[in-house]
C-alpha cells in the first residue's frame, strides 16, 4: 500500500518545544495514523532533500475537553507525529 508522501506527512508542528530540538538538528512533524517510520523517513527525503537518521514516533492521544461558553464536552481529534533526527550540518527550511 504506496501512499503519495503528502499523504505521510501532513504538516511540521511548529511548537516551542519544536523550535527548541531544531537547533540540534531534530525536526516534528504531524504524520499519518497509518505510517510507519520507513515511510516517514522516505517522505522527509524526498520532499526535503536531506537524509535523516532515524525517526522516532509518538501518538497523540485523545483528550475530553469541555467548551467554555455552553460546558458541552466533546474530543480533541488526537494523532501521531514523528521526531525526524538529521545528520550534523543538515536543516530543514519550515517558514
Amino acid at each position: 500500500m504506496n501512499k503519495h508522501h503528502s499523504q505521510v506527512i501532513l504538516s511540521p508542528r511548529i511548537t516551542e518545544k519544536g523550535a527548541y530540538t531544531a537547533e540540534v538538528g531534530v525536526y516534528i512533524f504531524n504524520v499519518a495514523k497509518d505510517a510507519n517510520k520507513h515511510e516517514i523517513a522516505q517522505a522527509i527525503q524526498t520532499i526535503y532533500k536531506v537524509t535523516p537518521r532515524f525517526v522516532r514516533v509518538a501518538s497523540i492521544p485523545r483528550k475530553s475537553v469541555q467548551t467554555r461558553g455552553t460546558n458541552r464536552w466533546g474530543q480533541t481529534p488526537g494523532g501521531k507525529k514523528a521526531y525526524v533526527y538529521l545528520k550534523k550540518g543538515e536543516t530543514i527550511e519550515l517558514a
